[in-house]
């Protein structure tokens, strides 16, 4: 049996604030170090995260690298920390889990990982990762005893193809090689 569903109850008074208010990005600079998030152009999905320390991170190793800034995001949103496409294609430079809940207030630290078998260096100022600021939604939680059943069910990884030809473009070929064979 399951209760019926009911939006989230408002988390912060500023929903009521009017659009503008919730499309801000503020960002708290906590060091000479720190610089403000930038876009690359004017539809980039994301803003660029600067560097705020010298470190190396090491061949096929991780590091935790500083930003010295603090930000607040949109309520209904959350900040998502991307790598840089740069980074990952010239350097095998990703970045590791980094969610950025709209009611956090620490420092924003960015989890770089370096897949390569070469040291890689990161200088004060350099651009590590982006953030991109996604809506999402916040449902109630609802025990229930059985979930509704849809098409695909419980198939998973790699359940609907994806490598190759599909199950059903297979068949056919199939068929037909057997058919040749009887002949």
């Amino acid at each position: 049996m399951s209760s019926v569903l009911q939006p989230p109850a408002p988390i912060a008074p500023s929903i009521a604030a009017g659009a503008a208010a919730e499309q801000q990005l503020q960002v708290q600079l906590l060091s000479p170090n720190a610089k403000a998030p930038t876009k690359g152009s004017a539809f980039a999905a994301g803003h660029d995260l600067y560097s705020a320390v010298d470190v190396v991170i090491p061949a096929r190793g991780r590091k935790l690298v500083g930003t010295d800034i603090k930000i607040s995001v949109p309520v209904g949103t959350y900040g998502r920390v991307a790598p840089r496409s740069g980074l990952a294609y010239k350097h095998g430079i990703d970045t590791m889990a980094g969610v950025i809940d709209a009611d956090y207030r620490g420092p924003v630290g960015v989890i770089l990982a370096n897949l390569s078998d070469e040291d890689f260096e990161i200088k004060i100022g350099d651009r590590i990762a982006q953030l991109v600021v996604e809506k999402i939604a916040m449902p109630n939680v609802v025990v229930v005893e059985e979930l509704e059943q849809s098409v695909r069910g419980a198939g998973g990884f790699g359940s609907t193809g994806g490598f190759g030809a599909t199950p059903a473009a297979a068949e056919p070929a199939a068929a037909a090689e057997t058919e040749e064979k009887k002949e």
